[in-house]
């Protein structure tokens, strides 16, 4: 069997999120429209015409309502919640620097890894300690599977904070909340990022919202840059105890949110038959698009695409049962083809033998498959 993943990468620093498309450009010599960007997972549909009604209709002289009553409403009425349990943010980043402060003060975070660096760059932010709690890397499918972590782990005693990505980033695993539920009972805050939750066919299912009202130690964090492809916008929310989340507004700067991202959110959510029309189409694509790109993919020798529920896949470079790098292969899609993967050294507990890819439209999938098979094949 021959190898054609090279064994060796550069030793650059990889960047900690994907879609950096104006500095991959100016390094690539150029323009950002020229690239496939398959390194942010994002919807490959136009936004909704309600969306961009909306931000052509939204006031841009007065400052924004402070208290974002409209948009927390149209939130709360999404997870059928009182709006007292609803924050919106900018982005879900600017939320994990919230919990993060809440979580540094009460201890040591227990991070199960590989996962999502702005967790710990949330903690870091308040000087905050983690305790890594490493995943199994091999997975028969995609779930909802059961939480694969058994306590005691080594430190969890001493970690009385869970971060958990459902689906997880970056392996796009399902866990299923009938698993997760005990773990409410062993930390005094969870915090759930469901940040790609409502891409997954059946995912709503496995969510921890409708457990809120019983645990007030669990928060769920979500965006809407993923469902909508709005990552300009930075919109996002989380969802908790009234009493946490009235702390985290107090920490905050004045009018966090911009008022075409209130105007855009409050369209987008307060029309719930719409929001369900647009994630029905959004699952079908996942659903389509990630069977059709593990069977492409799984034929190329030296790669090996994990199942995942998300609409991502993380691929891992394989020859004979040994890890092969993939920076090399990851380099030359980027500089002869234009085509941008994730790179996963961001993500503690991964190395440069693991790629992420996140879907596009039918098309754009073909470009990427035919790309890594001129690199792989030779």
């Amino acid at each position: 069997m021959s190898c054609p993943v090279s064994a060796a990468g550069p030793a650059d620093s990889p960047e900690r999120h994907g879609g950096n498309l104006a500095a991959t450009a100016a390094r690539l010599g150029c323009r950002p429209d020229q690239l496939l960007d398959a390194s942010a997972s994002l919807v490959p549909f136009r936004p909704p015409r309600l969306l961009r009604r909306a931000l052509r209709r939204a006031p841009l002289r007065p400052y924004p309502d402070r208290d974002y009553a409209a948009l927390r409403r149209a939130i709360a009425g999404l997870h059928q919640l009182d709006p007292a349990w609803v924050l919106s943010g900018n982005g879900a980043a600017e939320l994990f620097t919230w919990a993060a402060r809440d979580a540094a003060a009460l201890g040591p975070s227990l991070l199960p890894q590989p996962g999502f660096a702005d967790y710990r760059r949330a903690l870091d932010c308040w000087g905050g300690a983690a305790v890594a709690a490493p995943l199994p890397l091999a997975w028969a499918s995609a779930g909802p599977q059961d939480w694969p972590l058994d306590w005691p782990l080594a430190g969890s005693a001493s970690a009385p904070v869970l971060w958990i990505t459902n689906p997880h980033n970056p392996s796009g695993q399902l866990w299923s909340r009938a698993s997760l539920e005990p773990l409410l009972q062993r930390h005094a805050l969870v915090i759930a990022d469901e940040a790609f939750l409502p891409l997954v066919p059946g995912g709503e299912t496995q969510s921890l919202v409708p457990l809120l009202v019983d645990h007030p130690n669990l928060v769920v964090i979500r965006s809407l840059t993923k469902l909508f492809a709005i990552a300009g916008l930075r919109l996002g929310y989380a969802l908790g105890d009234p009493q946490r989340l009235a702390r985290w507004s107090a920490w905050r700067d004045p009018w966090p949110v911009n008022g075409l991202a209130a105007a855009a959110g409050e369209a987008l959510l307060v029309d719930r038959p719409a929001y369900g029309r647009w994630c029905a189409r959004v699952q079908d694509w996942v659903a389509a698009e990630g069977a059709w790109l593990q069977r492409q993919l799984a034929a190329l020798p030296g790669l090996k695409p994990l199942p995942s529920a998300a609409n991502f896949l993380l691929l891992h470079g394989e020859c004979e049962g040994a890890p092969q790098s993939l920076e090399r292969l990851r380099l030359a899609l980027e500089q002869r083809h234009r085509i941008l993967l994730r790179d996963c050294r961001s993500f503690e507990g991964l190395g440069e033998s693991w790629l992420r890819l996140g879907y596009q439209d039918r098309a754009d999938n073909r470009r990427i498959v035919r790309a890594l098979a001129r690199e792989l094949r030779g």
